[in-house]
């Protein structure tokens, strides 16, 4: 079954959320940058194919452990996270993406992103 978080137990996560989020984001921009760099010069800076799979493991780990911790991953480009929530007997999902400081929106679980209201 899956879990369903109060609005504190979410907020209480958000600081290694957002920590994560920024390891993510720099891993992602490494990615990138190694691949394009392969295909247009052969060759990057930032290393190749070991790094490369370092840095999706990395970014693999980062995902597990939302994961196992109950978190949905909507998306790493940008990140976008939801915790499953019940609020005034609705499910709900409390909605974080890449950017914000804290945890202030939510939408319906049926809407997604498009249904996003800002909490009260």
């Amino acid at each position: 079954m899956a879990r369903t978080f109060t609005l504190d137990e979410a907020r209480s996560l958000m600081p290694s959320v957002i920590d994560d989020a920024g390891v993510l984001i720099a891993a992602r921009a490494d990615l990138a940058e190694i691949a394009f760099d392969r295909e247009n010069a052969g060759v990057s800076t930032l290393g190749g194919i070991p790094e490369m799979k370092a840095i999706e493991a990395r970014i693999e780990e980062i995902l597990s452990t939302w994961t196992g911790q109950g978190i949905e991953v909507k998306g790493i480009a940008p990140v976008l996270i939801d915790f499953p929530a019940v609020l005034d007997g609705v499910s709900v999902r409390l909605c974080w993406i890449e950017g914000e400081t804290e945890l202030t929106w939510y939408h319906r679980t049926a809407l997604g992103f498009a249904g996003r209201r800002p909490l009260r």
